[in-house]
C-alpha cells in the first residue's frame, strides 16, 4: 500500500492553528507520547482457510454484488464444531455444507459483521470440509471509516455505476487492506490466514476483468454476459484478493516468459509502457538483489478511477490511482517509478511473506518503502537515492512532532493507525541503517534467508531479527529493541574543537530519556584535513561523550555521520567557511543540501553568493532545485543571479528545475518577470506552464485571461488548478460555467486547491447565482470519498458566503461528518 505523495492530509487548511505546539502538556508528558489502546494480538487461528471458490456478479443499479462462495477449511489444531466468518453488511440467503450428495443446510446466526455457523459435527485437524454461502453484498450501506493511507474501507466500489457522469468510465474495483474484503466475500479476514483461490466473475461482455493469478478461461453466456475464471494456485492472505471490472485496454509485456500486463483506459494505451515500462527491469533487479525470483505466475498493474489510496499490492495484480494515467505531454513531469517499485517489492514483502498481525505492518511497508531507495540507487545513482531518503526522513520527523510510536506496536487504538509515517518512512530509514551496519553482503543474504525460510507464511519481527543474527553471528536485540520496539529517535547536539593537534568532538543525546532510549549509534566521523578525507569509526552509547582524534592541522571540515545514514536530528554548528567547503568537497547529496540551507540567509556575503551561483549550475538537477528553493524570497539585488534564475526558468533541461525557477521568481514580485512568465507559457511541461500562471498571479498581471483560455481544454489537472487560481483573482462572471464544468473532472490534491480557488471566485458572484455552485459544493462536502476533498468543499462554501443560511448549512455538514481525521480538523477551525 502506498499513500499518494505528497499527502494533502499534511496541508494546513484555512483557519487551522498552525502555531508551534509545546513540547509537553500540563503534567509534563510530551505531546508526542501516544495514548495506548488495548493489546492487539495476532488473531487466534481456530480454522485454516485453505481455498476460496467465488462466483460473483454485479447489479450496477443497486450497487450490489451477488455471490456464491465455497470455502474449503479445516480446524487449525483443536477440534471444532463452529465456524466464525467475517461478512460485513451482507444479506445471507443460504449456508450449506457441501457433501457428496445434496448440500446440507447448516444453522447459523448473523449480526451483519460475523457469520457464526454451527457445523454438522465436530471436525478434527485431519478433516477438511466445504461450506457454501449464498449472499448479497451491499457496500454502500456500510458506515465507512479509513486512514491517512486508505481513505475508505467499504471494500467494493462502483464508479459511475449509472453511467450518468460523462467524465468518468463505469468501473468496479475492490480494496481489501486492512479487513475490507469481507464486505464482498465471506472469509476469515485476518492477515495470518492463507488461501488459494479461484474467482468466476460474470460481467457484460464489453467489460474487461482482472483478478489474482491467471485467467484460466472466458465463457460467453447466452444472456450477453461473460464469465471469466481467474485462478491463483499459491496461497496468500485474504486481504490481498482483488477484482476489477471496466473498459480497459490491456497492454502486454513480458519478463522471463511470464505475463506482465498494464491495464489502462483506452485513451492511454499509447503511454502505458512509458509509465509502467520499467517493470520488467525492476523484476530483474529485485529478483537478483534478493536472490529470490519473483514468486508468482504473472504480474498485472491496473489504474482505476477514484481510488482510495495511492496504490495497493494485491497478489499478482496491483491497483494504482488514476494520477498514473497521463498523456505524452504529462509524462514530461511524471515519474511514477517510486510507487511502481513499492507495490512490486510487496510481492515479496507482504504477499509471499506476510505480517501475522497489523502490529507488524512495518514488515510489509518498511521494505516496500526501502525498495524505492534501492531502485533509485540502481537506476540513477546514490545521489538520487539520497534525495528520496531525505524526503522519507523529513516526512517521519514532521509526524514525530505530534506522534512517536514504536515501529512494531501492539497497543494501537485502531489498526488503521498503523498506516503512518512510522510504518512507511521511518521503517525504510531504519532498514537503511541496518544495511549500513551489517554491510550489503550480509543485508541481502539475510533477506534471502528470511524470504526462503518464511515463504507463503506469516511472520513477526523476531523472525526478521533472527534471520539477520543467523547470517551475521551477532546478537542484534540492541538494534531491534531501540529501532523497532521503542518510540522516538536520537536528537543530538554535536560540537567540535581543535587544539594542539587534537580534534575533540562532543556528542550529547538530548531526546527525552523518560520515553525514548539512550541510543547505541555506531557511525563514522569524517574529517577533511589538507583536502583529504579520513573516516573515524565511533560508537555513541551514552547521554554525553567526547571523542578525540590526532589531526596534524586544523581540519577544513568535520562531518558527523559521514555516511549520512542516521535517522535522527543533528545540530552541529558550522561556520560559513565550513559550509562552503562542505558544499564544494563532499560528494554526497545530503551535506550539499545542508550547506545550501545553512547559508540561505547569508546570500549577501560575496562568497556565499558565488556558491549559490555555482549551485545553480550543478550537474545534478536536484541541487539546482534546492538552490532555487533556498533562494525563495531572495532580498538581494544581484542582477546576474536573477538573470541566471530567469535562464533556468526558460532553458533548464529538467522541467522540475524550470518550475522551481519560476516559483522563486514569483516570490520576488518583480514586474519585469512578466515577460519570463509569458515565455514559459509556451513550455512543453504542464508543471512549468502552471508555475508560469501562478507567477502571473503573483505579478498581478490581470490582462492575460483571454490568452490563458486556450489552456482550458488541456488534459492536465495541474493546469486546471493553476487556471482556477488566476481566474479567482482576474476572471469575470463568464468563467463561472468553466469552474462548474471543470470541477467534475478534478481529483485528489489538485481538486483540494481548485475548490479553495473556486470559493474565492464565488465571492464575485451574486448570491442568487451561487445556487448551482453551492449545491455542488454541498454534495462534495457531504459525500465525496476523500476526506480532504470534503474539507476543500467546506472551505469553498465558507469563502462563498457568510449568510445565516450558509452558517447553518456548514454546521449541519460538520455535525453529520463521521471521519475522525476530518472531525479533528473541524474542531480546530474557527469558521
Amino acid at each position: 500500500m502506498r499513500a499518494p505523495m505528497p499527502s494533502v492530509a499534511a496541508v494546513a487548511p484555512l483557519g487551522v492553528n498552525t502555531a508551534p505546539k509545546p513540547d509537553s502538556v500540563p503534567g509534563g508528558v510530551p505531546v508526542w507520547v501516544a495514548k495506548k489502546g488495548a493489546y492487539n494480538p495476532s488473531a487466534r487461528q481456530l480454522h485454516d482457510l485453505i481455498h476460496t471458490s467465488l462466483a460473483i456478479r454485479f447489479d450496477w443499479q443497486k450497487q450490489y454484488a451477488y455471490g456464491q462462495a465455497t470455502l474449503t477449511l479445516k480446524p487449525y489444531f483443536y477440534p471444532q464444531q463452529t465456524l466464525v466468518l467475517d461478512a460485513k453488511g451482507m444479506d445471507i440467503q443460504a449456508v450449506q455444507l457441501i457433501t457428496c450428495g445434496n448440500p446440507k443446510n447448516l444453522k447459523y446466526t448473523y449480526n451483519k459483521a460475523q457469520l457464526n455457523i454451527t457445523l454438522d459435527k465436530t471436525y478434527t485437524r485431519a478433516e477438511t470440509y466445504k461450506i457454501l454461502i449464498k449472499y448479497t453484498a451491499k457496500p454502500n450501506e456500510l458506515e465507512v471509516k479509513g486512514s491517512a493511507a486508505i481513505t475508505s474501507d467499504k471494500g467494493l466500489y462502483f464508479i459511475n455505476p449509472l453511467g450518468t457522469d460523462p467524465n468518468r468510465p463505469r468501473q468496479i474495483w475492490t480494496q481489501g487492506e486492512t479487513e475490507a474484503n469481507s464486505v464482498w466475500m465471506p472469509t476469515i479476514d485476518k492477515p495470518n490466514q492463507r488461501m488459494t483461490q479461484e474467482f468466476f466473475i460474470t460481467v457484460d461482455s464489453k467489460y474487461t476483468t482482472l483478478s489474482n493469478g491467471l485467467l484460466v478461461s472466458s465463457k460467453n453466456n447466452t444472456d450477453g454476459t461473460r464469465t471469466d475464471h481467474w485462478k491463483l494456485n499459491k496461497p496468500h492472505a485474504p486481504y490481498l484478493a482483488m477484482l476489477a471490472v471496466g473498459e480497459f485496454t490491456v497492454v502486454p509485456d513480458k519478463w522471463q516468459g511470464k505475463e506482465i500486463n498494464y491495464y489502462v483506459e483506452p485513451q492511454y494505451r499509447n503511454t502505458a509502457k512509458a509509465i509502467f515500462g520499467n517493470t520488467p527491469a525492476m523484476l530483474d533487479f529485485f529478483s537478483k538483489k534478493l536472490g529470490v525470483d519473483f514468486p508468482w505466475e504473472k504480474y498485472a498493474q491496473i489504474v482505476v478511477r477514484d481510488y482510495v489510496s495511492g496504490a495497493m499490492e494485491n497478489t499478482t495484480a496491483s491497483v494504482f490511482m488514476e494520477d498514473l494515467q497521463v498523456n505524452r505531454r504529462g509524462l514530461l513531469d511524471a515519474n511514477w517509478d517510486y510507487i511502481i517499485a513499492h507495490e512490486l517489492f510487496h510481492q515479496w514483502f507482504g504477499d509471499m511473506v506476510t505480517l501475522e498481525s497489523w502490529a507488524n505492518l512495518p514488515l510489509n511497508e518498511s521494505f516496500a518503502n526501502y525498495s524505492e531507495y534501492l531502485w533509485e540507487e540502481h537506476k540513477n545513482g546514490k545521489m538520487a537515492a539520497d534525495v528520496a531518503g531525505l524526503k522519507e526522513l523529513d516526512q517521519y520527523l514532521a509526524e514525530s512532532k505530534t506522534k512517536q510510536e514504536p515501529l512494531i506496536r501492539y497497543h494501537y487504538q485502531d489498526k488503521e493507525d498503523m498506516f503512518d509515517s512510522h510504518s512507511y518512512a521511518k521503517g525504510g530509514r531504519v532498514l537503511h541503517m541496518l544495511r549500513n551496519y551489517v554491510g550489503d553482503d550480509a543485508f541481502f543474504t539475510a533477506l534471502k534467508n528470511y524470504l526462503t525460510t518464511h515463504q507463503f507464511t506469516s511472520v513477526e519481527v523476531a523472525e526478521l531479527r533472527m534471520a539477520f543474527e543467523d547470517v551475521t553471528g551477532e546478537d542484534l536485540n540492541w538494534f531491534f529493541d531501540q529501532w523497532f520496539l521503542a518510540p522516538g529517535h536520537p536528537q543530538l547536539s554535536v560540537q567540535h574543537t581543535y587544539q594542539n593537534g587534537k580534534l575533540t568532538v562532543g556528542v550529547q543525546q538530548l531526546q527525552d530519556s523518560a520515553y525514548t532510549p539512550i541510543y547505541r549509534l555506531p557511525l563514522n566521523i569524517s574529517v577533511w584535513n589538507k583536502n583529504k578525507r579520513t573516516d573515524y569509526p565511533v560508537e555513541i552509547n551514552k547521554a554525553y561523550q567526547t571523542f578525540t582524534f590526532d589531526v596534524a592541522a586544523a581540519p577544513e571540515l568535520v562531518l558527523f555521520d559521514g555516511d549520512q545514514q542516521l535517522l535522527g536530528q543533528v545540530a552541529h554548528p558550522k561556520t560559513n567557511a565550513e559550509l562552503i567547503y562542505q558544499f564544494s568537497n563532499v560528494k554526497q547529496y545530503v551535506p550539499k543540501r545542508e550547506a545550501l540551507q545553512g547559508l540561505k540567509t547569508k546570500v549577501n556575503d560575496p562568497k556565499v553568493l558565488a556558491l549559490f551561483k555555482t549551485a545553480l549550475q550543478d550537474e545534478f538537477w536536484q541541487i539546482r532545485s534546492d538552490a532555487l528553493l533556498a533562494l525563495e524570497k531572495y532580498a538581494g539585488t544581484d542582477e546576474s543571479l536573477i538573470k541566471q534564475v530567469q535562464q533556468l526558468a526558460l532553458k533548464d533541461a529538467k522541467s522540475t528545475v524550470r518550475t522551481d525557477a519560476l516559483t522563486m521568481l514569483a516570490t520576488l514580485e518583480k514586474a519585469d518577470n512578466i515577460n519570463i512568465y509569458n515565455q514559459a507559457l509556451t513550455d512543453s511541461s504542464y508543471a512549468v506552464v502552471a508555475a508560469a500562471i501562478d507567477g502571473l498571479v503573483a505579478a498581478k498581471a490581470g490582462n492575460q485571461a483571454e490568452r490563458l483560455a486556450a489552456f482550458e481544454k488541456e488534459d492536465s489537472r495541474k493546469l486546471m488548478r493553476a487556471l482556477s487560481g488566476y481566474y479567482a483573482y482576474f476572471g469575470g462572471p463568464e468563467k463561472y460555467d468553466w469552474y462548474l464544468q471543470t470541477l467534475d473532472i478534478m481529483r485528489g490534491e489538485e481538486m483540494f486547491f481548485f475548490l479553495q480557488n473556486f470559493g474565492g471566485f464565488l465571492m464575485k458572484i451574486a448570491p442568487a447565482e451561487q445556487k448551482k455552485a453551492i449545491a455542488k459544493l454541498e454534495n462534495i462536502a457531504r459525500h465525496h470519498d476523500t476526506y480532504y476533498v470534503r474539507l476543500g468543499a467546506y472551505q469553498a462554501l465558507t469563502l462563498a458566503s457568510d449568510s445565516p443560511e450558509m452558517k447553518a448549512l456548514k454546521q449541519d455538514i460538520k455535525a453529520k461528518e463521521k471521519d475522525p481525521k476530518l472531525l479533528d480538523i473541524y474542531k480546530n477551525i474557527n469558521y
